[in-house]
């Protein structure tokens, strides 16, 4: 993953306060943690990093942080195997996901094809096929060794 341009966070801080966040110093600090992150978090590892600086943060304003993020197109929900929801920074444009699952490091890819998928399954389903989202799972190169 590439890393973020450096006023990443100062564009995500201004577009929460533009939508009636008040910017907290916990705040600053979810969005400085999620912007640099290279693998997706879950809400409870976001709020125990958080949580050390700041001991008054409650569990709930993760949640709501993490819900306007995904609202505002900033994060995006990586589905794991047992249901719960990790959060990673969003890509530009239309790309998937490959996630290390020893170290949770993740990839974004481009260049599928899947056109032939979709236009089969709304024969066979009646469906209009409007998105999809495409996560592949493995073991990244540092983990291989």
């Amino acid at each position: 993953m590439n890393l973020p341009p450096l006023n990443l966070t100062e564009e995500w801080l201004d577009r929460l306060q533009a939508s009636g966040y008040r910017l907290t110093q916990p705040l600053r600090r979810i969005v400085e943690l999620l912007v640099a992150s290279p693998r997706a978090l879950g809400p409870i590892e976001i709020y125990d990093l958080v949580r050390v600086h700041y001991p008054n943060l409650g569990l709930v304003t993760v949640y709501r942080t993490l819900e306007k993020l995904e609202a505002l197109g900033l994060v995006q929900r990586v589905h794991q195997e047992d249901g719960c929801h990790r959060y990673l920074r969003a890509t530009q444009g239309h790309q998937h996901l490959l996630i290390c699952t020893r170290c949770g490091r993740a990839t974004y890819f481009a260049g599928d094809d899947l056109s032939r998928l979709i236009r089969h399954t709304e024969e066979e389903t009646g469906y209009l096929v409007q998105d999809h989202w495409l996560q592949l799972y493995g073991l990244c190169p540092a983990c291989r060794q």
